[in-house]
């Protein structure tokens, strides 16, 4: 395999399938063999799942609801999203632990660096929810914060589009997909990767990102083991 530890971060939309909201059982169910197909090839896994599919603070802010309150609501989205994939990976036999930010025992041990590494090392799937635990911040940022923590050699993320283009290729049938692009050039073109926050993290912190298309089962694998299926974002 290309890369033995990764950070996968996962859309809470994607996870919506079809139905646009809540947790879609088919693409779950995906999502999970395909994560025990990398872990049953040794490849260590820390996942964060976004939970858009079931409340986004930014847009409950929006709608009135005090900021801070909104996005600890959305923390609590990322667990249940977590808590659905832990449950449909230990039924396909891959153990996974849920992690959460803030303190949430027993519905998951509370999130440390050292906890996380150590179900890596014990072949385990490290679910890592509630962000960074702070409001203001997305799960994007969380993400590339915990792939920078427990020393992933690349953060993967999982979306419904397979890789960076000049332009949203759901709205402008002329964008063009890049192989590969830097830090600098995603910033400067204001590209939507990930919010500034989290690319500028990745960036200082030399964090290889690698955006694809999770929902197409097989991916996953594919990328793993160096085919091109996404683009790869790097210093240069």
């Amino acid at each position: 395999m290309k890369y033995k530890r990764i950070l996968l971060k996962l859309s809470g939309e994607s996870l919506a399938g079809a139905a646009g909201h809540g947790v879609d059982t088919e693409r779950l169910n995906s999502y999970a063999r395909q994560i025990k197909e990398m872990a049953d090839a040794g490849v260590e896994i820390g996942i964060v799942i976004g939970g858009g599919n079931i409340f986004r603070g930014l847009s409950g802010a929006s709608r009135g609801f005090d900021r801070v309150k909104g996005d600890q609501m959305g923390m609590l989205a990322t667990v249940i999203n977590s808590l659905a994939l832990c449950s449909a990976l230990e039924a396909i036999g891959q153990p996974a632990d849920v992690l959460t930010a803030i303190g949430m025992f027993p519905i998951g041990e509370q999130y440390s660096k050292w906890r996380a590494v150590k179900a890596l090392e014990e072949g385990k799937v490290a679910i890592i929810s509630c962000g960074t635990g702070n409001p203001y911040f997305t799960t994007d940022t969380g993400s590339a914060l915990r792939a920078i923590e427990i020393e992933a050699d690349v953060m993967l993320k999982g979306t419904r589009v397979d890789g960076v283009y000049t332009a949203d290729p759901e709205k402008d049938p002329a964008a063009t997909k890049f192989d590969r692009i830097s830090y600098d050039e995603v910033l400067s073109r204001g590209l939507k990767v990930m919010d500034l926050t989290a690319t500028a993290l990745c960036k200082e912190n030399n964090m290889p990102i690698y955006v694809f298309n999770m929902d197409e089962e097989g991916n996953l694998c594919r990328m793993l083991e160096g085919d091109n299926v996404g683009t790869l974002v790097t210093v240069k």
